[in-house]
């Protein structure tokens, strides 16, 4: 499901400026460009990959409210035609960089166009963390992945390591255990942090087994992933075993390569600080979802992050008596 910019066919008029520019198509941006539009500010959402971000590569969600089980991909579109049916704009592009002009904000875009707004509402999301070992590099896409929807087929009835104790390990071993014959949970404390429910469908598992305390040293192969090296941190041992592929879901770390973070207050992971109406210390300026520092990453609190920001800045940011912006 990628942007059909308003129906294919159609080409898509970006205009000089909006009200609002929300970079970020997933949960928590769709949700600000609702709440924005309702609230009566013109609003963009700039969107490089998908709209509706890592739910399109959430296999099945169980926890978001009104729906006892939906796929991801399914929650993405209806949030998309919702958003769409209120008039919210959509534009496929990778922002390159925000500027700061009085109390304008200048998004640059990397095919040239510049949009610029009174509120920018970042909700670029993360990326998953690497093990930053030996052959995670060069085996990626080789054995090495990071999203058991993309790339679990490739290994039926294969024998596949998940690396990562939380919700997102457990939960995505025990989707790649109905395809993989042999699961193995490679943990480094002797317990799981996920959920007990997502821990409870592990160990009822017959073919998700656990290796606790141990850690990936290596990932070893000649043109493909062949094998892991891993040390047993109780025992200090280090060991070689076969293995078709890995799944890395270890955590996440903030998208914001596009953002000077120097202007921004960070926690020591790099994810924004904002205030309890999500905006950070530069006035205008919002940070909603994962890209912000919060204990809970789930959808239904990106959606309430996009809600709250988007409201305050209708209400306190946005002069709608002001028709044009100036610079």
């Amino acid at each position: 499901m990628f942007f059909n910019v308003e129906n294919v066919g159609k080409k898509f008029q970006l205009k000089e400026e909006y009200e609002v520019v929300i970079v970020g198509g997933g949960p928590a941006g769709i949700a600000a460009s609702i709440y924005a539009l309702q609230g009566g500010a013109s609003a963009l959402v700039v969107e490089k990959a998908v709209e509706g971000g890592q739910m399109n590569i959430t296999d099945i969600i169980e926890n978001y409210p009104g729906f006892k089980s939906i796929r991801g991909e399914e929650l993405s579109t209806l949030m998309k035609e919702h958003a769409s049916h209120f008039g919210v704009e959509f534009y496929p592009a990778q922002v390159n960089s925000i500027e700061f002009k009085d109390n304008l904000k200048l998004t640059k875009l990397d095919n040239g166009e510049l949009v610029k707004s009174k509120v920018v509402i970042i909700a670029s999301g993360s990326k998953p963390k690497k093990l930053e070992v030996k052959g995670e590099k060069e085996f990626s896409s080789k054995g090495v992945s990071y999203c058991a929807s993309c790339d679990g087929h490739f290994f039926k009835d294969k024998k596949i390591a998940v690396v990562g104790g939380g919700n997102t390990a457990v939960e995505e071993a025990v989707y790649l255990s109905n395809i993989a014959k042999e699961v193995y949970i490679i943990h480094r404390r002797d317990e799981l942090r996920a959920d007990k429910l997502y821990q409870e469908r592990a160990f009822n598992k017959p073919n998700i087994k656990f290796k606790w305390n141990s850690v990936v040293e290596e990932i070893k192969g000649k043109e493909k992933v062949e094998s892991l090296k891993i040390k047993d941190l109780k025992t200090g041992e280090i060991y070689e075993e076969k293995f078709d592929g890995i799944f890395i879901f270890i955590g996440l770390l903030p998208e914001t390569s596009f953002l000077d973070i120097t202007k921004f207050e960070t926690d020591e992971y790099g994810f924004i600080v904002t205030d309890e109406n999500m905006e950070t210390k530069i006035e205008g300026v919002y940070a909603i979802g994962d890209v912000r520092h919060k204990n809970v990453r789930q959808i239904v609190t990106a959606v309430s992050d996009g809600a709250i920001a988007a409201s305050h800045a209708v209400r306190e940011r946005i002069d709608q008596s002001q028709s044009k912006l100036k610079i």
